[in-house]
């Protein structure tokens, strides 16, 4: 076997049809497309969730729920991971810098400290908010909180 002598497997190649050559060819005239309007047209795209006329499905179903766009969204940590992320990460202070240096946030997020878990490390925090347990927790394991704007 040679490249000259290869050909394709029997009966996998088809001839393309050839539309819109004539009455002749059997696919004259309108191009198998049906009769006028735009689906037989070049560059058609009906709309999206277009349903024919039909009331389309995000009309018949009710509005639900509510969205506040004021609301804030904080990344959380527990005092329970804090201790593990210490040892892990070897940080010396919890901060947003030392947060997005190791990974763990990203560089426009909020941090938030919930206290569920103990903390045994004396640390100190610069965060965006702070919980009234967390707080607690950290001013008497000897810590020291500085919340940020």
């Amino acid at each position: 076997m040679q490249l000259h002598n290869l050909k394709p497997a029997e009966g996998s190649v088809h001839k393309q049809k050839r539309l819109g050559r004539g009455e002749a060819s059997g696919k004259g005239g309108t191009s198998t497309k049906g009769n006028k309007g735009g689906q037989s047209r070049a560059g058609y795209k009906s709309k999206m969730a277009h349903e024919g006329g039909q009331m389309p499905i995000q009309r018949r179903l009710p509005k639900r729920g509510f969205k506040n766009n004021n609301k804030i969204e904080y990344k959380v940590f527990n005092l329970g991971q804090i201790d593990s992320l210490n040892e892990r990460y070897n940080l010396s202070e919890f901060t947003l810098e030392n947060l997005y240096s190791n990974g763990l946030v990203g560089k426009t997020d909020k941090v938030k400290i919930l206290g569920s878990g103990e903390l045994k490390s004396k640390l100190s925090f610069k965060v965006n908010a702070v919980s009234e347990k967390a707080k607690s927790a950290i001013e008497s394991a000897g810590g020291s909180i500085e919340i940020l704007k």
